[in-house]
This record gives C-alpha cells, sequence and structure tokens, in this order.
C-alpha cells in the first residue's frame, strides 16, 4: 500500500474528532444509509456506529431523526452545487446527483415532507436566475424549472424503465442524453 493509499485509508478508520469532523462523518453516513435503504430503515444508532461516533452525538448536533434528514438535503444540494461550480468531472456531479436523488426518492416514499424539510435548494435558485428573465412572470419561469427539473430527474430515477416501456433499448447512452438536454432546452424557453 502506497504512503498516500495508507493515509487515505488511516483517515477512512480513524474516529472523527472535533465538530466538523463529527458532523461531517454524521452527514455522510446518514446520506449513504438513506440512498441504500431510506430514512425510515436507517436507525440513529446505525448512522453513529458507520460514522463511528457515539450515537448520542447526533442528537446533539442534529436533533431529531427528521432535523437530520433535513440537514442531510440540505448538505446534499450544497455539495452538488459546490461541485458545479468547481466544474467537477461529469461523473462526479452525476454520482453526486444520484445521490442525492436517491434520499429525496426514499424519503419522499418513507413518508416524509422533503419540501418541507430541505430549506435550501441552490440548482433551482441557479436555473431560475438563469432563465426568469426571458419568462413573461415568474410563475412561467418556475413553471419551466419545474418541468425541466422533473424531466432530469425522471430519467435518473426510472431510465431503465423508462426505456423498456418506450422501446428506447437501442438508444446510446449518449444519443439519449442529446435528446434529454434539447427536450430540457426546449422546456426552459419561453411560450
Amino acid at each position: 500500500m502506497t504512503t498516500h493509499s495508507a493515509t487515505r485509508a488511516h483517515r477512512r478508520d480513524a474516529v472523527p474528532t472535533g465538530r466538523d469532523e463529527v458532523v461531517a462523518a454524521i452527514l455522510d453516513s446518514a446520506a449513504t444509509l438513506f440512498a441504500e435503504r431510506g430514512p425510515a430503515a436507517a436507525s440513529i444508532r446505525e448512522i453513529a456506529a458507520r460514522a463511528r461516533v457515539n450515537h448520542g452525538l447526533v442528537f446533539r448536533h442534529f436533533g431529531t431523526k427528521e432535523d437530520l434528514i433535513a440537514a442531510v438535503l440540505d448538505h446534499l444540494a450544497s455539495q452538488h452545487a459546490e461541485l458545479i461550480d468547481a466544474d467537477a468531472p461529469v461523473e462526479q456531479i452525476q454520482a453526486a446527483s444520484d445521490r442525492q436523488l436517491r434520499v429525496i426518492a426514499r424519503a419522499l416514499l418513507d413518508g416524509f415532507p422533503v419540501g418541507q424539510l430541505q430549506t435550501s435548494f441552490p440548482g433551482a435558485a441557479r436555473l431560475l436566475d438563469a432563465i426568469r428573465a426571458q419568462h413573461r412572470s415568474g410563475q412561467a419561469a418556475s413553471l419551466a424549472a419545474a418541468n425541466a427539473i422533473a424531466l432530469q430527474v425522471g430519467w435518473q430515477l426510472f431510465e431503465p424503465f423508462l426505456r423498456s416501456a418506450t422501446g428506447l433499448q437501442d438508444l446510446t447512452e449518449t444519443e439519449l442524453r442529446r435528446h434529454i438536454e434539447a427536450e430540457t432546452e426546449r422546456l426552459l424557453e419561453p411560450h
């Protein structure tokens, strides 16, 4: 094992210390478990164990499970926006988006009020800022943004089903992405 990978492995196995490390470890652990199984199936003790912290620290830093879900939603939205701002590789942005959408979908399926829990929507805000001036009203811009986001989310979550149901199995990934981008642009245009 190289020194760099040994250091990375040590950090991953190390018990987080200090408020920032503990909070980051809890958020990462919760996001992973929420994406895998949903918030309802992930216990606070399990989140704490994966984060390598005492479960009391989860309550101390976040309060209730619903408060933790809210913090994870905001954290993932912020992470995704930071990757876009940093012009990170597309694969990294896509992985962050996939994780965020999985947490949102699983939380919704578990009955949590995601739209009320999440307080920060940097991606939607950026999209609205970019198109607002082109639309005749704020509501028209909001509807265009919502439709474009729904298209992207729908394809990301349901691609295998959508391909099978509509006979698009032979379409390459590149061709599909090009069509989705063109349709997204069309949805964002003023009508």
